[in-house]
């Protein structure tokens, strides 16, 4: 076939003419792609084994958490940045260790023992770049509602790039006005009406937060106060589970090992759910997690927002009226082992993860900074290193991340009975370092997820190992310890400097 110049020009017209009309819907395409938002869900106190989809045997019902849980991907081994509140809430938002910035207690909280416990830096800086302020940069707008408890006055969430803060303070629970119901007592957070319950209070903010900004990118926080002590229900829950745990029986009470050098006797420890209190605020709290999504399908943005869900700490079996139990696992709020660090850890992310997928790789809260900004196309960086690492890999399927070891660090002697001492996680194995005396405890989590069967005499090749590790964390984060009381007292132990 002889092509004639007219022909080309024909055909050159015709292409010039397509690309030209395709253009513009190429951008009207790119110009409809809007940035995921993000709902995240922390709630105080809360347990491993306190959630259905954790452990299908819990005395609370949890649905809402369930579903949610069977929408995205569970994670079994999510933990805690620290076994007590602050410290964690600092690392979710910076991203980082509490311990590189001394943050390594509650706030507030210098609660001493034989020893000194470390010096706490009570407050997250302004210096420090939260998610908020990271997101801003990319065109977010920000809300908080709830439990803060990041320091003082000037350090509250409208500080530290929240443009929205409902109930956000310094106190660690709501020990204001009538607590758990209105009038709450709270300068962010005015009183509804006599009776309104917190939780469903926060919800609520938390939805009319998403509805007015549903047609830009968002980050949503939503921090119950929840179920922290005071141990307030809604009377006719409490009445629902005292009917429930009418028909359990057996010991409600064990004890957990004092092995402290200088403290005798043990620490008592709930060993069984039941306690109808605790309940009620358990499904209290499911039920103000199940109005905010309900919010989210009714606003048809279920496919728009990745929703996250944990917790702050472990949950509270040893002291405060020992509400939970969090059997098999050891400890609870305040104690390095896996019952004050271990937590409920979900991700449902559009697009991204499989509906009902579980990850058994070890993540921390610290990861959700790196993970928001990274998919958000912000800069991942702070006031000094980024601990976290990007969790998208896991999301995807993947079963790897770019990261050896998960540190703990609490040099203090907790309210909870806990000791001082700090812990770092490799692989499926987990060295124990003890502050007073510098003993080790050694644990094969795959095989012993209750911490009972010290592994570390067999093994002092792994030991020594993992100590080196841990060592080399503390110079890098300029980790503190133990104080001794005076000049010519007992001194406590330290680690090597080489």
């Amino acid at each position: 076939m002889k092509v004639t110049k007219s022909l080309l020009l024909l055909i050159s017209t015709i292409l010039l003419l397509a690309g030209t009309c395709m253009a513009p819907v190429e951008a009207a395409n790119q110009a409809s792609k809007k940035k995921q938002s993000y709902v995240l869900i922390v709630v105080d106190d809360l347990g491993y084994m306190d959630v259905g989809a954790y452990n299908p045997k819990t005395f609370y019902e949890t649905p809402n958490i369930d579903g949610l849980a069977r929408s995205g991907m569970k994670f079994t081994d999510g933990y805690a940045a620290n076994p007590v509140c602050s410290p964690t809430r600092f690392g979710i938002q910076t991203g980082r260790y509490p311990s590189r910035k001394d943050a390594t207690n509650f706030f507030s909280g210098r609660r001493g023992g034989f020893f000194k416990s470390a010096p706490l830096h009570d407050r997250m800086d302004h210096e420090e770049v939260t998610m908020a302020e990271a997101l801003k940069q990319r065109g977010y707008t920000t809300f908080f509602a709830g439990k803060w408890h990041l320091g003082p006055e000037e350090f509250w969430p409208e500080s530290q790039g929240y443009d929205v803060n409902r109930g956000g303070i310094t106190r660690g629970g709501p020990y204001g006005g009538k607590r758990y119901f209105s009038p709450y007592g709270n300068p962010r957070l005015k009183d509804g009406p006599e009776g309104e319950h917190l939780p469903d209070r926060l919800a609520t903010e938390t939805c009319q937060f998403i509805e007015k900004n549903k047609d830009q990118p968002f980050l949503a926080v939503l921090a119950f106060y929840s179920v922290h002590t005071p141990l307030i229900g809604r009377p006719d829950l409490v009445a629902k589970y005292k009917k429930k745990a009418a028909s359990i029986t057996g010991p409600e009470f064990g004890e957990e090992e004092m092995v402290f050098p200088r403290n005798k006797g043990p620490r008592k420890v709930r060993i069984l759910q039941k306690h109808a209190v605790y309940a009620a605020m358990v499904e209290a709290m499911d039920l103000a997690v199940g109005k905010v999504l309900k919010k989210l399908t009714d606003l048809g943005l279920e496919e728009d927002v990745v929703v996250c869900f944990t917790s702050d700490n472990g949950g509270l079996s040893t002291s405060e009226g020992s509400p939970t139990s969090n059997l098999p696992l050891r400890g609870g709020k305040g104690w390095l082992y896996e019952g004050g660090i271990r937590e409920n850890f979900i991700v449902r992310w559009p697009g991204v993860t499989k509906a009902g997928s579980v990850s058994s790789h070890p993540v921390m809260s610290t990861d959700f900074f790196p993970t928001f900004v990274h998919a958000a196309g912000g800069k991942v960086a702070g006031a000094g290193p980024i601990d976290g690492v990007n969790l998208m890999p896991l999301l995807k399927g993947g079963d790897s991340l770019d990261r050896k070891n998960l540190y703990w660090h609490y040099p203090h002697y907790s309210n909870q009975g806990g000791f001082p001492g700090a812990a770092v996680r490799t692989g499926n194995w987990k060295l124990v370092e003890r502050f007073e005396d510098g003993r080790v405890h050694l644990y094969d989590l795959s095989k012993d997820i209750g911490e009972r069967n010290d592994l570390a005499a067999g093994n002092p090749e792994r030991v020594n190992s993992m100590r080196k590790d841990l060592h080399a964390w503390y110079r890098e984060v300029d980790a503190k310890f133990l104080q001794a009381k005076s000049a010519d007292g007992p001194q406590p132990w330290r680690p090597s400097t080489d």
